[in-house]
């Protein structure tokens, strides 16, 4: 015979004789209640004892003078209160999104500090020169070797992406010339930003001119941001008119036209930004050396 585990067992059973007298299964196992355990049977000769009905639990005492006290019907039963639902997190999917909050300033940095490094800083940086004075070349180098990602952005790619149409810079400066360059900067910008806000560092070139502001320096700083670095490219002049004689197709310019833009970005020379002559350097050199101006105009912002 089996029994619920943790229940009492019932008495032992003697040989020839049957369950203890006054044990009930009932009271020893769960179930529904079932009553009050049976008496069991007085011996021969002991009178019964009448069975008593339980008292009722006493009420309150009625006030003297009154009647019977009214029949109070039950309460009734307090409504269901629906519990308030928790509250949705603010999240998109089943990632859940960071407190907002604004953007802190970044602190200035104490003077005794290190000076920057520019090969792991995130920076923007616009290599402008004469036809010739190796920006590309040298834009593509600095940002191939870098520790931290880094595009190369060059104005002249992004003018040729038009092709029918194209406003060749050999048949001179007009509106048309003008309109794509405007546009090709702007692109260049937008694509800067993009890349800054992404944390990849980006390197453009073009050949800005000092006596045009608004068209050259100050667009590129309206399009990219203040922040942006530039530094001049401007070796001498045998040296540009060699380089552009390597060239070919339309990139490559009449020696008037290389004389005359060089004699242009003479302007820079006392203009506050930058300028690196890299008559006698090479490619290797001349990025090594722009490290070490971005250092310093990271330290000390050029005005412009």
């Amino acid at each position: 015979m089996q029994h619920p585990v943790g229940s009492p067992l019932p008495p032992p059973h003697q040989p020839g004789h049957g369950p203890a007298l006054g044990w009930s299964p009932a009271a020893h196992h769960p179930g529904p209640p079932q009553g009050p355990a049976p008496l069991p049977p007085p011996a021969p000769g002991y009178p019964v004892a009448p069975r008593q009905a339980p008292h009722p639990a006493p009420g309150p005492a009625p006030h003297p003078g009154s009647g019977p006290a009214p029949h109070q019907p039950p309460p009734a039963p307090a409504p269901h209160q629906p519990a308030a639902a928790a509250p949705v997190p603010d999240t998109t999917g089943h990632v859940p999104l960071p407190p907002g909050g604004p953007v802190a300033v970044p602190s200035v940095p104490p003077a005794t500090a290190a000076a920057p490094d520019p090969t792991t800083t995130t920076l923007a940086v616009l290599l402008i020169g004469p036809a010739g004075a190796g920006k590309t070349s040298v834009a593509k180098y600095w940002a191939d070797h870098r520790r931290v990602p880094t595009a190369h952005i060059s104005l002249d790619d992004v003018r040729e992406w038009v092709r029918s149409g194209f406003a060749d810079p050999q048949t001179g400066w007009n509106e048309h010339s003008e309109a794509q360059y405007r546009l090709a900067r702007r692109t260049c910008g937008f694509s800067a930003r993009n890349f800054l806000a992404n944390g990849i560092s980006c390197i453009l070139d073009d050949a800005v001119f000092p006596d045009r502001p608004v068209v050259g320096l100050g667009g590129w700083k309206r399009h990219v941001g203040p922040g942006l670095l530039p530094v001049v490219l401007l070796p001498g002049l045998d040296i540009v008119l060699e380089r552009n004689a390597e060239r070919s197709g339309n990139r490559r310019l009449t020696d008037e036209e290389v004389a005359r833009i060089h004699g242009r970005m003479a302007g820079w020379y006392g203009s506050g930004l930058p300028i690196i002559d890299n008559s006698q350097l090479d490619i290797p050199e001349t990025a090594h050396l722009l490290d070490e101006v971005l250092s310093r105009s990271i330290a000390s912002p050029p005005s412009w």
